[in-house]
């Protein structure tokens, strides 16, 4: 097998399939849509869905892709040699046009003449049926045709050979026929094989053939039938270039020969040292990926936010771990950008300042709050080991306590931006657990009280109806409207506190806001008081209020009669009330102060002026 690397893999690989009357699609976000039920894109297929289920695609019926896909499920197990949480996926497919003959040639072609594949080495799965469908000997004929051994076919089951995507129904499946090859030559036994764990054959690829539909009365046969194949990008770069290390391809070298000068220490002369490494590669190249995406996200505390949140921190504090300067967080950020995928992804090299600005923020914010929040974590630990020996002095029989609360938990995530599964992580390595269900409830008591604010429990007087307090409190509708304008509608309120001089309004947000977005926030309001709207009240249940665009923090069930403030074209809000009649009411707003609350919360002081 030659060795290639990964800009001429993307070549080869799209090429060869233009030649055959396909199209590339190129990648789509890698931002889930809903449509699917899942945060992010984690199969190439994943986007295709419709057009699989039947619907016309508009670039026609043969189309290949090389796709961006994220999966957090496993990044415990990011640091070994072999786990990433961005991956791409390797795809064409057909749409209704060809099927299993075809597709079994034209793969056994790429491997064996483009990637020097020894067809007398080759391996291949089949699926051995059950109730579902029957055997696939169609697929295992056509591979004998080609010059694959019957004896280097296998038949398994469900478990190996039958692709769906888990969790769903309305989703194409069908059959699959795996593509493997040896790493050595050394059988582990007379029935060395794919089936085995030996480790010695290593999966290439598979083509997926998709006859079915999944319902939820079982599998309909599809009217057309479909291929979809997916052979893993850094998988095959590694293996053909003979590796067992994927951080070793020319995807990650510069990026750890730049950590190996910074520290002093070679890749692979210290176990813990090599294992930071690969996750401060993996989880930059991933969150560079998810800030400069078409549809690209910001770190926040819900959603997929936090996620990339949990990313970035995770590598800072890794990175402070080996002592790693984290300017060159940003130093790897730009060698992925501009050196690896600045031609596979040009939306992320054109938004490359923007993503260094966004990275660089989310870094300082984090750095510092975690030298405090490892003193606090110390702390905790400390305290549990003094209760221990001081039980255990007083009781040889004592068991000794390993479990951070749920409380102490919650702090350090409110408190020092720790994600709950850092503090996991970190406990972890010390042989302690986290009370996570305490965590749960402590963070719920925060959201609890978060709510009741938003319904209209305000201190300060707002439930005796003061005519100043209650003009503040519409104040705090157009203030919140004004920062879901400029900033996304993931901005919400996450506390206040009204008196009859001014608010103090608490929204998630993780910067100050500058001069000119304060400028521009208070004239949003204060355009919305000159235009004398009305404010109108009006009941009705959840989802209608849903359906018509309300927003809003509440614990109504789904029919149950709520209140909801309509402030013309400006806020469409569920609360409890009370409200001015019209924003003429509220003269002028004034912001007067903001300030930080915790990590990721910021806090702004207001007042409107007769």
């Amino acid at each position: 097998m030659a060795k290639i690397t990964s800009k001429e893999l993307r070549k080869v690989w799209l090429d060869f399939y233009i030649e055959r009357g396909h199209t590339n699609i190129g990648a789509v976000s890698l931002i889930g849509d809903g449509s699917t039920g899942v945060m992010f894109n984690v199969a190439g297929m994943q986007p295709l869905m419709p057009y699989l289920l039947g619907k016309k695609h508009p670039k026609g019926t043969r189309l290949c892709n090389i796709q961006g896909c994220v999966r957090t499920v496993d990044i415990d197990e990011v640091g070994d040699r072999d786990h990433f949480t961005f991956f791409e996926m390797m795809g064409n497919w057909s749409l209704g046009n060809y099927f299993k003959k075809e597709k079994t040639a034209w793969t056994f072609e790429l491997l064996t003449q483009k990637f020097g594949f020894d067809k007398n080495e080759i391996r291949c799965s089949v699926f051995a049926g059950d109730e579902s469908a029957p055997r696939d000997d169609e697929t295992a004929n056509y591979l004998i045709n080609l010059g694959i051994a019957p004896n280097h076919i296998s038949y398994l089951g469900k478990d190996n050979n039958w692709w769906e995507l888990e969790g769903t129904i309305a989703t194409p499946c069908g059959p699959d026929n795996e593509w493997f090859y040896p790493r050595h030559n050394r059988p582990c036994g007379e029935n060395c094989g794919p089936e085995c764990d030996c480790g010695r054959y290593v999966e290439i690829g598979n083509d997926v053939y998709m006859q079915y539909e999944k319902t939820k009365d079982g599998y309909t046969p599809l009217n057309n039938k479909n291929v979809d194949t997916g052979f893993g990008f850094e998988r095959l770069l590694m293996f053909l270039n003979g590796l067992v290390d994927g951080y070793k391809t020319d995807l990650f070298s510069e990026v750890i020969a730049i950590m190996e000068n910074k520290i002093g220490v070679k890749y692979e002369q210290d176990e813990k040292i090599t294992r930071a490494m690969r996750i401060i590669a993996d989880h930059t190249r991933t969150s560079i990926m998810l800030i400069g995406d078409e549809n690209g996200i910001l770190p926040s505390n819900v959603g997929a936010g936090y996620i990339l949140r949990r990313l970035i921190r995770r590598a800072v504090r890794y990175a402070n771990e080996i002592k790693l300067d984290l300017s060159c967080i940003i130093d790897i950020a730009k060698i992925f950008i501009e050196k690896v995928y600045d031609e596979a992804y040009p939306t992320l090299y054109s938004k490359r300042e923007y993503v260094y600005h966004e990275l660089q923020n989310e870094i300082d914010k984090f750095n510092k709050a975690l030298a405090l929040g490892n003193k606090e974590f110390e702390k905790v630990i400390s305290g549990i080991e003094r209760k221990n020996q001081f039980m255990k002095n007083q009781n040889p029989d004592y068991v000794e306590e390993k479990l951070i609360t749920g409380k102490s938990a919650f702090r350090l995530y409110d408190t020092f931006g720790f994600p709950i599964e850092l503090t996991i992580e970190m406990a972890k390595e010390k042989g302690f657990d986290v009370d996570k269900q305490g965590f749960d409830e402590s963070f719920r008591q925060h959201q609890e009280l978060a709510r009741t604010t938003s319904a209209g429990v305000f201190k300060g007087g707002l439930a005796d109806n003061d005519e100043d307090t209650v003009r503040l409190h519409t104040a705090c509708h157009l203030l919140l409207a004004g920062l879901r304008k400029m900033f996304g509608t993931h901005i919400e309120q996450k506390g206040s506190n009204i008196t009859s001089e001014r608010l103090r309004f608490d929204f998630n947000f993780d910067r100050k806001l500058t001069d000119e977005e304060v400028v521009e926030l208070e004239k949003f309001v204060n355009d919305a008081i000159a235009r004398a709207i009305p404010v109108e009240r009006c009941e009705m249940t959840v989802k209608t209020a849903h359906e018509q665009g309300a927003y809003g923090i509440h614990k109504a069930e789904e029919n149950e009669t709520i209140s909801v403030y309509k402030i013309g074209d400006v806020d469409f809000q569920i609360c409890a009330g009370p409200h001015v009649k019209n924003t003429s009411e509220l003269v002028n707003f004034k912001i007067v102060k903001q300030e930080a609350v915790s990590a990721g919360i910021r806090r702004i002081k207001a007042t409107i002026n007769n």
